[in-house]
């Protein structure tokens, strides 16, 4: 009989599922910590071209800076989604095809999500 005088931590240390458990977990935090004032802006630009015509809107729009953050929060938002959306499909889905198949689905309509969201933006900051 072999005995184990690790200590409950030295036991612990790298193991689990993925073994990167805290880097998702610091990451959707990170993104959560960003979103706040990208959405605080967002709502109190949604606030300022209540009312006004397409032109107007446009031309806001179009304001480079105000592209920027938008794609910021955009990315971010959907960053922040798709980790989430990853860590209940972990845990939630025990089959080892359907969480491959459902996981790999995350990261297409999260890429495809980004990829429309961008293209809006570029065309509405280059007047197409």
């Amino acid at each position: 009989m072999r005995k184990d005088f690790r200590t409950p931590l030295g036991k612990s240390i790298g193991l689990g599922a993925a073994h990167s458990g805290t880097k998702h977990f610091i990451m959707q935090r990170l993104t959560a910590l960003a979103n706040v004032p990208l959405f605080v802006f967002f709502i109190i630009l949604i606030i300022c071209v209540v009312g006004k015509d397409y032109h107007s809107v446009q031309h806001i729009l179009a304001n480079p800076v105000v592209a920027v953050i938008l794609a910021l929060m955009l990315l971010s938002g959907i960053y922040h989604m798709m980790i989430g959306m990853q860590v209940i499909i972990e845990d939630y889905f025990p089959q080892h095809l359907a969480r491959i198949w459902l996981l790999s689905l995350n990261v297409f309509f999260c890429f495809v999500m980004g990829a429309a969201c961008i293209l809006a933006i570029l065309k509405i900051t280059l007047g197409g």
